[in-house]
């Protein structure tokens, strides 16, 4: 295997125990600081020749989101290491009960494409942080930025302890052939159910940041205008490949008569009369993604938008109407610059359309009523959450980020990600001493020691609490 080498190079830097002084992990982490302002506008430029993204979009979500994860770690770093001491029963009052927070080894980081240095770079900064080596595996559609990793992130880091492996499917293929102590994979559910073969191989933990059709229903009780630019901001940043981005809208036809107005005007408020010209729109990133998107424009009926042209792999920021469950664009995550609107005729029924599928990476409800809004909220489940708004939850690093069924599995962002890096080891440090304390547990049993047992080891139950 040609990683087999590479995996053992890190393994025996981490096993050296290089990486655990936290003096370490906060040079590493500070480094990764620098390669952001250095190489801040050759990132711009990287992910502009990728899939024309706009700079704004680009240094609010590749640059700026990065650094926000970056400096919340070095501000908490020495605090989230402690160990983390815990309640004991009578016996143990004068010993040592805590959790210590191990590093787990060598870690592999398989990043996708559309946004190709975000999320190599944050799951990347939690296991630094947590002490661990690296393998970091960008994608290799978006290549431009691919080339700018792999030739320039060594230059920062400690190259004994982390390295970037490059190349498609049958390189990844090769390198999970090895055995790692840690996957955290980004990218598509077919995908991940083969990284998750993979890693149980080994018996290795994973996280699988997959995607999902996040469905976004909007009520009648509603600020129509509001809505329509919550929504085209979030479904058509970064041309729409964006896995949180809402992929349907839930609403009655009456709704949809009202909305259809309010989404034309954000789309030419937000690109102008033509999008194609706009600075502020990007491009599909690959020819193949720019056919199977095309392909779902047959959905319902387009009711604004539509234009296309393969040769710049342009797709028009699309609203599709009267879609009906069974068109293609609902088999699918559509992953583009396309908003189906699926007609429902009140709230129950939209529950009852996100629940008879499979669980999302985020729920979306838009209604001037609170009571609407926390519904839906109670009675879906999904990996995040957010009402009356789209995109912004994840910009919380104070919010855990990840899937839950088809969606995905684990968490990270912020102090998420350090333990999601983390092995949370239990750890009980005796006193030698005082003998005595022990002897209940000793045969001979008698009635007497098992007395004495329940009192010392027993746990009652509190009284009970109302939830207000």
């Amino acid at each position: 295997n040609p990683y087999t080498g590479l995996v053992s190079h890190l393994r025996a830097s981490w096993l050296s125990g290089k990486t655990r002084p936290m003096e370490y992990r906060v040079a590493q982490l500070e480094a990764l600081g620098r390669f952001l302002d250095d190489k801040k506008q050759e990132i711009l430029e990287a992910t502009e020749l990728d899939m024309g993204k706009p700079s704004f979009e680009a240094f609010f979500s590749e640059i700026l989101l990065c650094k926000n994860e970056l400096n919340i770690t070095l501000n908490n770093l020495c605090h989230w290491m402690k160990d983390e001491h815990v309640d004991k029963n009578l016996v143990m009052q004068l010993d040592s009960a805590f959790i210590r927070k191990d590093p787990y080894g060598v870690v592999l980081i398989i990043a996708p494409w559309n946004y190709p240095i975000h999320l190599f770079l944050v799951p990347l900064i939690g296991a630094i942080a947590a002490g661990n080596c690296a393998i970091i595996k960008p994608s290799e559609i978006s290549k431009n930025t691919e080339r700018l990793v792999a030739e320039t992130l060594s230059c920062y880091l400690d190259n004994d302890c982390f390295a970037v492996v490059t190349g498609g499917v049958p390189e990844t293929t090769r390198l999970l052939e090895n055995k790692f102590d840690y996957i955290f994979f980004t990218g598509s559910s077919p995908v991940g159910r083969i990284v998750m073969t993979a890693a149980a191989k080994h018996l290795t933990p994973v996280t699988l940041e997959l995607g999902g059709k996040n469905p976004c229903y909007v009520s009648d009780t509603c600020d129509v205008t509001n809505v329509a630019r919550r929504v085209v901001w979030g479904r058509f940043f970064n041309a729409g490949q964006t896995c949180i981005a809402p992929d349907y809208l839930l609403c009655t036809v009456e709704m949809q008569e009202k909305l259809m107005p309010a989404l034309r005007e954000a789309i030419t408020e937000f690109f102008g009369p033509n999008p194609r010209e706009s600075p502020d729109f990007g491009r599909i990133v690959s020819d193949k993604q720019f056919r199977r998107i095309r392909a779902l424009l047959g959905s319902g009926r387009v009711a604004i938008g539509g234009q296309t042209d393969e040769a710049e792999r342009y797709i028009a920021p699309t609203v599709l109407a009267d879609v009906l469950p069974s068109d293609p664009a609902m088999q699918e995550e559509i992953f583009g610059p396309i908003l189906p609107i699926v007609v429902i005729a009140n709230m129950d029924e939209a529950i009852d359309f996100i629940n008879a599928r499979p669980q999302p990476l985020v729920v979306y409800a838009f209604s001037c009523d609170s009571k609407v809004v926390n519904q839906v909220l109670e009675r879906t489940s999904s990996g995040g959450f957010c009402g009356n708004d789209t995109l912004m939850h994840v910009t919380l690093t104070s919010l855990p980020f990840g899937g839950i069924g088809n969606s995905g599995l684990g968490k990270y962002h912020g102090k998420f990600t350090f333990d999601t890096f983390s092995h949370h080891r239990g750890c009980l440090h005796r006193n030698m001493g005082l003998e005595t304390l022990n002897t209940p547990r000793y045969p001979p049993y008698t009635q007497q020691k098992l007395g004495l047992l329940t009192t010392t080891f027993e746990v009652k139950r509190r009284g009970t609490c109302t939830l207000l």
